[in-house]
């Protein structure tokens, strides 16, 4: 891994992308993407998890976060392992007309990976980046609510149920977990940055 991708303070805020394994599009089901909204949203009640702003693409999700007790990494690491053991459950036990394929890719993965011994949902990393001023946190969640808008999902930013876009422009959204990156010195990007989302 980069050194450039690690989390060395643990009590910063981060910008985080966990990919699933060959880039295979597991979240083009609800089911699996409901699946990290309910532990996005246990994760803040229970973990500490401070979420600033999350998208959840067809194989890959971003998040920005922060732990509360100064242990992002380890509640990553729960997060990311939760994820696995729920979405494997799902794929092994819920309608799925492409659990032969997805099944096989992932236990291909571990091949390269001695720590997972039958199947590896996520790659290894989370390709973390810190957040060292206002400017650059706006300009991450400008980046991931705008995710959907380029992939021509939706043609507004808000319109993606599965990003914390709703809860900056409405007030609201399907995780109500998101906590606001609201201060004085925001709120000028903040402006900027709605126009933009309801200008697409």
């Amino acid at each position: 891994m980069k050194e450039g991708y690690t989390i060395k303070d643990q009590t910063r805020a981060h910008f985080i992308t966990a990919t699933v394994v060959d880039w295979i599009d597991v979240f083009s089901r609800q089911i699996y993407r409901d699946c990290i909204i309910e532990s996005l949203s246990y994760c803040a009640r229970n973990k500490g998890m401070i979420l600033y702003g999350y998208v959840i693409m067809t194989n890959h999700i971003h998040l920005i976060v922060q732990s509360k007790d100064g242990a992002l990494s380890d509640v990553l690491r729960d997060f990311k392992k939760f994820t696995a053991t729920r979405i494997l459950d799902l794929l092994q036990n819920s309608p799925e007309s492409r659990r032969e394929w997805i099944l096989e890719r992932l236990h291909k993965a571990t091949f390269s990976h001695t720590r997972n011994k039958n199947y590896q949902v996520w790659q290894a990393g989370n390709h973390a980046e810190e957040i060292y001023s206002e400017k650059f946190l706006w300009s991450k969640l400008d980046y991931i609510h705008l995710n959907p808008v380029r992939s021509s999902f939706v043609a507004k930013a808000s319109d993606y149920v599965y990003s914390s876009a709703s809860n900056y422009i409405h007030g609201n959204g399907v995780l109500e977990e998101v906590t606001l990156a609201d201060n004085p010195v925001a709120d000028v990007l903040k402006s900027w940055t709605i126009t933009r989302y309801n200008s697409y």
